[in-house]
């Protein structure tokens, strides 16, 4: 065995504990780059999901007021009939943005959060009235306004349907 280790080594380096430690040394690394350079990456989406999620668990709740509400209008070409004319909506509007301010130890925070991916849970969403935000305590400009598990939001209630507006008014 000692006959297949090279005599031009120093003699520290030839023993065979020696060249199995500098042998497993560089599997380890071989592997451990390979896993780097091969591993999956989250997506933004996924990235963006886990925030709210750690937000929705561990964020300290305050108070705070939407200033705007951002929507992305498609037009059809049937709309496109005058320029003036407004399209008409069957129900409350969804928006894909909410702008929202708050106050944490004296300091404003103006944030946005995109709510695309959370259209479901924003429809119909009020302006005009107060909401919770969920923030991070350290970092208080890290904050949501709604999440898959948690919302802060004021939705609109439910307008009467037709039949029980007819049955009250007779």
């Amino acid at each position: 065995m000692f006959l297949l280790i090279p005599t031009h080594l120093p003699l520290s380096l030839r023993s065979p504990r020696v060249i199995f430690a500098i042998g497993a040394t560089a599997a380890a690394a071989i592997g451990l780059a390979s896993y780097v350079l091969t591993r999956r990456k989250p997506t933004a989406e996924e990235l963006e999901r886990e925030r709210r999620d750690l937000l929705a668990r561990i964020g300290r709740i305050t108070d705070g007021t939407i200033m705007d509400t951002m929507i992305a209008e498609v037009r059809s070409p049937a709309l496109d009939l005058a320029d003036d004319t407004e399209p008409i909506h069957d129900g409350p509007l969804t928006p894909d943005m909410i702008v929202y301010v708050y106050r944490i130890a004296g300091v404003t925070y103006e944030c946005a959060q995109d709510v695309t991916m959370l259209a479901e849970l924003v429809q119909g969403v009020r302006t005009d009235l107060p909401i919770q935000v969920r923030y991070a305590p350290q970092n208080p400009a890290n904050s949501i306004v709604v999440a898959e598990t948690w919302s802060g939001l004021r939705l609109s209630s439910s307008q009467p349907s037709r039949n029980d507006s007819q049955e009250e008014a007779s």
